[in-house]
C-alpha cells in the first residue's frame, strides 16, 4: 500500500488527550475554566511550574488499560488511535531519556503509556499515531509562542509560559528545539514501532529550516473534533454530542474524503468517561 492510502481508507479514528491536566479536571484553587479546554489549565490559571509539576507525584491512574481503550476504538469502528505523547505543558507520557519530566520517571505510576498503547494497537489491528507539541512547551524556559502576545482565550492569555519565564525578548526557541523537541521526537519515532503518523500542533515559532519538506503523498484531510466541548478531561463538561450527531458528522466528512478524528479525554484514573463510551458505541450502530 502506498503512503497515505491507508489514511484515505481509514476514515475514522480516535484521538486521546491525556496528561497531568486530567488531575485538575478544569479547576484550580476553587475556580473553573468556564468554557475553555481542560488541557490548557496551566496556561489559563498561570500555574507556576513548581506547583503544576507537583501533579506528577499524584498521577497514578490505576484503572488505565491500554487494551480497553483500543478495543473501544475498534468496537466503535475506528481504524487508528492518535495519542498525546506530549502536550503544551511539556510533560511526556512516555519514558524519555531526554527529560525526566515524564510519566515513567516523575510519577508513582512508572509505566510507559505510549508503549502500552503501541502493544494494544498491534494486538487489535489498529494503527497508532502520536500527537507531539513541537513548538509550545511550558516546562522549558525557551518554549515557543513568545512572539505573538495575547492570542488565546479571548485574547487574554499567551501561548508561552511567561509567568515562570517572563523575559520573552530573550527567549530562544532554538535551544528548546535542540535540547528537548528534536531528541524527543526522535525517541517517539524510533521506540514504538511503525507509527502511522505524527500529529504536530501550533507551529508558530518554528523556522522553515526546523520543519520538514512537504509530504509527497499529496493532500490528506482530517477533521479533529471533540465529543463534548473539551479535549482534555473536565469533570463538569457534560455537553455530549449524541450518537446521531456523531454519525451525521462522520458521514458528512467521509463523503468528502475527510477523516473524522474524534477525541476522548480520560480522567485522572485512566478511565474514558461513560458518556463518551455510550456515544461512540451508539454511533457505531448507526453507520
Amino acid at each position: 500500500m502506498k503512503p497515505g492510502e491507508w489514511f484515505k481508507e481509514a476514515q475514522y479514528g480516535m484521538m486521546v488527550h491525556w496528561g497531568l491536566y486530567a488531575l485538575l479536571g478544569g479547576e484550580w484553587q476553587g475556580k473553573r475554566m468556564a468554557n475553555y479546554i481542560g488541557e490548557w489549565a496551566q496556561q489559563y490559571f498561570r500555574i507556576p511550574l513548581a506547583e503544576y509539576s507537583k501533579l506528577a507525584a499524584a498521577f497514578n491512574p490505576v484503572f488505565f488499560d491500554a487494551e480497553e481503550w483500543v478495543k473501544l476504538a475498534k468496537d466503535a469502528g475506528m481504524k487508528y488511535v492518535v495519542f498525546t505523547s506530549k502536550h503544551h505543558d511539556g510533560f511526556a507520557m512516555f519514558k524519555s531519556e531526554v527529560s525526566k519530566y515524564n510519566v515513567y520517571d516523575a510519577t508513582p505510576f512508572k509505566r510507559d503509556v505510549v508503549a502500552e498503547l503501541a502493544d494494544a494497537c498491534k494486538k487489535y489491528g489498529l494503527k497508532l499515531g502520536l500527537y507531539y507539541s513541537q513548538d509550545l512547551d511550558w516546562e522549558h524556559p525557551d518554549g515557543g509562542g513568545y512572539k505573538l502576545g495575547k492570542v488565546w482565550c479571548d485574547n487574554a492569555a499567551y501561548l508561552t509560559n511567561n509567568w515562570d519565564y517572563p523575559d520573552d525578548a530573550n527567549k530562544n526557541y532554538t535551544k528548546c528545539f535542540e535540547e528537548k523537541i528534536k531528541p524527543q521526537v526522535n525517541e517517539i519515532l524510533t521506540k514504538y514501532g511503525d507509527l502511522c503518523l505524527i500529529w504536530f500542533d501550533v507551529p508558530v515559532t518554528l523556522t522553515p529550516g526546523q520543519t520538514d519538506e512537504d509530504d509527497k503523498t499529496g493532500m490528506l484531510y482530517e477533521s479533529p473534533c471533540t465529543i463534548n466541548d473539551t479535549w482534555g478531561y473536565k469533570s463538569y463538561d457534560n455537553n455530549w454530542k449524541t450518537p446521531e450527531e456523531i454519525a451525521r458528522l462522520r458521514k458528512h466528512l467521509n463523503t468528502r474524503g475527510i477523516n473524522y478524528l474524534l477525541n476522548v479525554g480520560p480522567d485522572a484514573l485512566g478511565r474514558i468517561p461513560g458518556p463518551s463510551r455510550d456515544v461512540l458505541l451508539g454511533a457505531a450502530k448507526l453507520f
